[in-house]
């Protein structure tokens, strides 16, 4: 589909989903032609997505990225997950020679170094599983909101991706953290127990901290770097590494 016609139709089907509960949004996505992929990374709102996708048998495929530095409780909570709603997560992980190539240039942690490392390992363990992730597909559901940080406040329900040419669909967006703890709890929807230990963003181990009281939700990611509007890249474009390390 030319860019121009699918930023309409993304346009037009965000129109559509704002009037819609979750489980309607979700149905509406998996019923247009085309394969719709949710990638997850196992936090609360994206539980809350799964659960909603698993509860209605939906024909969503649900991925992941397996980073190589994800916390054990993260790693512990995917079969969980997979048992509770009867559905397969499938995973997707770096590259073996593009994790040594970064650890060669960078260091294994070099990302505390500078951004550029950084956003050099957050390529590398994200962004290039993600592509795998999303090959094919027309429809890329994620668990973004606006209540997140001000970096997402204006985040639509749906939108045209250039970068990815597909169409990214956010059917929680105007969802508040208390919209998303009722419907865990009347659920039973399997959470990672580190949110109950002071972190609400969950990334890789050694990318993450607790938050203290009153700072947002993402406070804890990337915390040793000045800028307030740190992404890793899946979700903001130019946040992504400029170049990449070719392994040898």
């Amino acid at each position: 589909m030319p860019s121009t016609r699918a930023a309409e139709f993304a346009s037009s089907l965000d129109r559509q989903l704002a009037s819609l509960s979750l489980p309607e949004r979700l149905r509406l996505v998996a019923g247009l032609d085309g394969r719709a992929v949710f990638t997850t990374s196992l936090g609360i709102e994206d539980q809350v997505i799964t659960a909603a996708i698993g509860l209605a048998g939906l024909p969503i495929d649900v991925s992941t990225l397996e980073t190589g530095r994800l916390f054990k409780e993260t790693v512990d909570l995917m079969a969980e997950t997979e048992e509770r709603f009867g559905i397969a997560i499938r995973r997707f992980h770096p590259k073996p020679d593009d994790i040594d190539a970064y650890a060669a240039k960078y260091g294994l942690n070099g990302f505390y170094e500078s951004v550029e490392a950084r956003h050099a390992c957050c390529h590398v363990r994200k962004l290039v599983p993600l592509a795998e992730a999303l090959d094919g597909a027309r429809f890329w559901i994620t668990g973004l909101r606006r209540s997140q940080s001000g970096n997402r406040a204006a985040t639509p329900f749906a939108e045209y991706d250039a970068e990815r040419d597909l169409i990214k669909v956010n059917p929680l967006a105007d969802w508040s953290l208390d919209e998303i703890n009722t419907y865990v709890e009347a659920e039973s929807v399997p959470t990672n127990p580190l949110h109950r230990r002071g972190y609400p963003s969950i990334g890789c181990e050694p990318c993450t901290r607790a938050i203290k009281p009153g700072e947002p939700e993402r406070a804890g990611r990337w915390w040793w770097e000045n800028d307030e509007k740190r992404e890793c890249g899946l979700h903001v474009p130019e946040a992504a590494a400029s170049a990449i390390p070719t392994p040898a």
